[in-house]
């Protein structure tokens, strides 16, 4: 256990080592950071913070830099993260309120990760599962074939297009469409084949294979499929810090082309709990030199889904943090309030 002083010494040296690039000697340290110390002492304590593992030496006749162990000590004793100004709230508020539909919120958020914190932004669609449902519209397409639409609580709209066994008339689909909006709008995904089980009892012997195909599409549009969507966007922000990556970028920029790591990537995020994953921490391999903010965002209490970032290790994480962190706050009052 580090004692309070070798904390100072070693949070001087991220900060230090975040703001510059550089290694950070002792007397560096003794003369941007007031810790009450002499530059004797402070080389002392880093010694001791080298033989724990928390810092390391380049080369030879260099100062230091943290490791992965340095940054996760950092990281979980942050007294918080770092406030956004208030001409910051502002102006993510107005452009994230501008969206007009889902996607939209979606493609505005992951720029405004990326430009915000000069990393690569990753967020994933709310979930269908978690959503409940607003409308319900059934489209004529030709007279045997019909389009359903079903539009949830976060804005994502899913559309099928089925055809049916006979002709459709519009009073049987108006019918169809007014009974299936009085049972299943503002309910939950898992609760409507229970309420939708009896639909097509009061129709005719001849409309109810209609009827029970339109059941089927809607029941068949409620099952979450296993590819979930995500986005991401300021990959080309990593070419800012080639210095970072000692060997190649690439093997990066090829773990961000996998659908399944993005998921993962996002995946033990939770809402309002923010999960910070640092260097070999991350389960894949091309990510070792990478670092990542992710937290959950929703309406109300209820998580919908995930966003976060990914730079490298040499982030600035209470900044990282606080612009993920309010980022996700409006983007569930935005999710909320439509």
């Amino acid at each position: 256990m580090l004692d309070d002083r070798k904390q100072d010494v070693l949070r001087a040296i991220v900060q230090d080592y975040v703001a510059t690039q550089e290694p950070v000697g002792s007397k560096a340290l003794a003369d941007r950071h007031n810790l009450g110390v002499s530059p004797a002492t402070i080389r002392n304590d880093m010694a001791a913070l080298e033989e724990e593992g928390y810092i390391t030496q380049p080369h030879t006749s260099a100062g230091r830099v943290p490791t992965d162990k340095g940054y996760r000590l950092f990281v979980d004793r942050l007294a918080g993260v770092k406030p956004l100004s208030g001409a910051e709230r502002r102006a993510i508020q107005t452009f994230l309120a501008g969206a007009v539909d889902l996607d939209d919120v979606v493609g505005r958020t992951v720029r405004l990760l990326a430009q915000l914190t000069h990393q690569v932004a990753v967020v994933q669609y709310p979930s269908l599962t978690r959503s409940t449902i607003r409308h319900v519209e059934l489209l004529t397409l030709a007279p045997t074939r019909v389009m359903l639409v079903l539009i949830t609580s976060t804005g994502r709209v899913e559309q099928r297009v089925m055809d049916t066994p006979g002709p459709v008339g519009e009073n049987l689909l108006a019918d169809v469409r007014a009974r299936l909006n009085s049972r299943i709008t503002g309910k939950r995904f898992a609760d409507v084949p229970l309420l939708v089980q009896d639909l097509a009892e009061p129709f005719t012997a001849e409309e109810r294979p209609i009827v029970a195909d339109i059941l089927a599409t809607l029941l068949d549009t409620l099952v979450e499929h296993k590819e979930e969507k995500v986005v991401l966007a300021g990959t080309a922000n990593l070419t800012r810090f080639g210095m970072d990556f000692p060997n190649t970028i690439r093997p990066v920029l090829e773990a961000l082309e996998e659908h399944v790591v993005l998921l993962r990537l996002l995946g033990e995020a939770t809402d309002p709990g923010m999960v910070v994953r640092i260097g070999h921490e991350n389960m894949h391999e091309g990510l070792a030199a990478t670092s990542v903010v992710a937290v959950g965002y929703g309406s109300g209490q209820e998580t919908l889904a995930k966003l976060g970032v990914l730079g490298p290790t040499r982030m600035d994480y209470p900044g990282t943090m606080g612009a993920v962190r309010a980022v996700a706050r409006y983007v569930g009052q935005i999710l909320a309030e439509s």
